[in-house]
């Protein structure tokens, strides 16, 4: 039961959030969405003053007054000098949600992480993903992603992915108390409830692919579940959004063949990282649902082209798409960004000026002295939930999730340092007045709900 479930001798929820709670801490709660489950107080033809113990005009009066003092003995009771033990319950039941909700994260570089140093993911680590961190924050269900950097675009790419698989699989392997592979989301769901974590795998970047189709339904029966089409440079499929060449001026003759192909076996289509002339001719192909597996509103980013435009976000939503949100800081924030590039550009007049690589003392010397007298502040948690609130004012709660992009950033936002935080996302989502069932679409509902549909195409092709 909840702290104060029976402030007034009785329970009122909102789903699982006291009604109490709601009323102090935001005032959207009177969002009709919040009252989806409340009968609508209905006004049946019987005389006001029927001596019927069911006339529904006293009775629904009745509970409308209710509900108003209810509201106006609540505001009164719990005002700011409260709000100590406010933000207490609201902590509590965010890790109550995190313990209970399937969290997914579409988006973790932790496979990559291992070509540095392999670690064991059970043991404790100073990495933003491992087992110990994801337990506490509740992690089910994270997406390995199978990172490949463009160096191997021309050449040694399958290699690459097939070396980072294997990886991951060996981490599965060694833990099968621990770690499971989904092929599916019902397996998700299987394994959460068998107290085990669901390690699922995208392919970030589709280079190894090489031009073969063949080569898809390799990775898709090695787990591979969803493809970045591409990452830092165009490749073979498709532009990317951080490169100025425009290879193709969206996908490529191949690109083209692989959409369907990707939609006929339920493989999943990341759009991040690819520009808008791209994302546009994928929803345009696709039969699917796509997704953007780790990306952010271009809105509070202006330029930034690897976060999504307003109008491509209302185009993937009216696909049934979703746009996960990255936490990385460069992603959120502008600020963020802004002093960031004020930074390379200080540091790189002075190595210029004074002839010096980054590798030398002196240059260390100075980038740590200008590091020090001119601090980079990390964003902020409300950051990340600033960009959930845009997509949902958007396009509505069933077009948004969470792909982190974990060990991927060097930045991330205060409250979200790693994988062991979500319980403070959640904690956030409570205050702006969202309720247990966005929460729970945020955290893996939509995800999921894509994820089947992308599986029933497949099985159905006429129904895209």
């Amino acid at each position: 039961m909840h702290p104060r479930a029976d402030i007034f001798g009785n329970k009122v929820y909102t789903g699982k959030c006291i009604l109490a709670n709601r009323f102090r801490n935001d005032f959207r709660f009177f969002h009709t969405e919040n009252f989806r489950n409340v009968e609508p107080l209905t006004l049946n033809p019987v005389h006001p003053h029927s001596d019927s113990g069911d006339n529904p005009v006293k009775k629904n009066l009745y509970v409308f007054a209710m509900i108003t003092i209810l509201a106006g003995t609540t505001l009164t009771m719990y005002g700011k000098d409260d709000q100590s033990m406010n933000d207490a319950d609201l902590r509590t039941q965010a890790e109550q949600l995190a313990e209970e909700l399937i969290i997914l994260d579409s988006h973790i570089d932790a496979p990559y992480q291992l070509t540095k140093e392999y670690v064991d993911w059970t043991q404790p680590s100073d990495r933003h993903f491992d087992y110990p961190k994801a337990v506490k924050g509740g992690l089910d269900a994270p997406f390995m992603s199978i990172y490949i950097s463009p160096k191997y675009q021309d050449g040694g790419a399958k290699m690459q992915a097939d070396e980072l698989i294997g990886m991951v699989q060996k981490q599965v392997n060694a833990h099968p108390d621990k770690f499971a592979i989904p092929l599916s989301p019902s397996d998700v769901r299987k394994h959460v409830t068998a107290g085990k974590m669901s390690v699922a795998m995208g392919m970030e970047n589709g280079a190894p692919i090489e031009g073969d189709l063949a080569n898809l339904q390799y990775f898709f029966d090695w787990g591979i579940r969803y493809i970045t089409l591409t990452h830092a440079k165009d490749n073979h499929i498709c532009d990317s959004s951080y490169d100025t060449t425009y290879t193709w001026d969206g996908l490529s003759p191949f690109g083209k063949k692989l959409i369907p192909a990707m939609n006929n076996i339920g493989m999943m289509i990341d759009i991040s990282h690819v520009t808008d002339s791209t994302a546009f001719q994928v929803l345009e192909l696709s039969k699917a649902p796509v997704v953007a597996t780790h990306s952010g509103c271009r809105k509070f980013t202006p330029g930034f082209h690897r976060n999504m435009s307003d109008t491509l976000i209302k185009a993937l939503a009216k696909r049934d798409g979703i746009v996960q949100i990255n936490f990385g800081s460069y992603f959120v924030s502008d600020s963020y960004r802004q002093h960031r590039g004020d930074r390379s550009e200080n540091i790189r007049a002075y190595l210029d000026e004074h002839g010096l690589e980054r590798s030398d003392p002196e240059a260390k010397s100075y980038i740590e002295e200008y590091d020090q007298e001119h601090p980079l502040a990390d964003a902020d948690i409300s950051d990340v939930v600033q960009h959930i609130d845009h997509v949902v004012q958007l396009v509505g709660i069933d077009h948004v999730g969470l792909g982190s992009d974990y060990d991927g950033v060097g930045s991330v936002p205060t409250g979200l340092e790693d994988v062991s935080k979500y319980p403070n996302l959640i904690y956030e989502l409570l205050k702006e007045g969202y309720s247990e069932s966005d929460i729970r679409k945020i955290c893996s509902g939509n995800f999921l709900r894509v994820w089947e549909e992308v599986e029933h195409v497949a099985n159905d092709p006429e129904s895209g």
